[in-house]
C-alpha cells in the first residue's frame, strides 16, 4: 500500500480538516482531526514521520511521511516538530579530561 493511500485529508461540514488513516495493527480505517496527529520533520526521509494513536485499538502508529504527506498535514493544521541533529560529543583526550 502506498503512503498516499495511508492518509488523506477531507474538509468536514464544520470547516475543520479530517484526515483518514489506517491502523496497521487492527486494520481499522479512522478519521482523525489535526489535533490527533503529530508530524516530525527530520533531516532525511528516514527521520520524517507522522504518528497517531489508533482510536479503535489504542496502538501507537508511526508512519513515514514523504513530501506530499508533509504538505497535506501542515496545510491541514497538524502540529509540526522539527527535529535537529544532535552534535557528537567532543572526543575525550588526556588534555581535556579533568581530574
Amino acid at each position: 500500500m502506498s503512503l498516499m493511500s495511508d492518509i488523506a485529508g477531507a474538509a468536514s461540514a464544520a470547516g475543520s480538516v479530517l484526515f483518514r488513516a489506517m491502523c496497521p495493527d487492527c486494520r481499522a480505517r479512522c478519521e482523525l482531526s489535526a489535533q490527533a496527529l503529530r508530524l516530525a520533520i527530520g533531516g532525511s526521509r528516514r527521520t520524517t514521520f507522522y504518528s497517531f494513536t489508533c482510536p479503535e485499538c489504542g496502538s501507537a502508529v508511526r508512519r513515514p511521511a514523504g513530501e506530499r504527506i508533509v504538505e497535506l498535514l501542515t496545510g491541514g493544521g497538524v502540529s509540526t516538530l522539527r527535529l535537529q541533529p544532535v552534535a557528537a560529543p567532543a572526543a575525550r583526550t588526556p588534555s581535556n579530561l579533568q581530574v
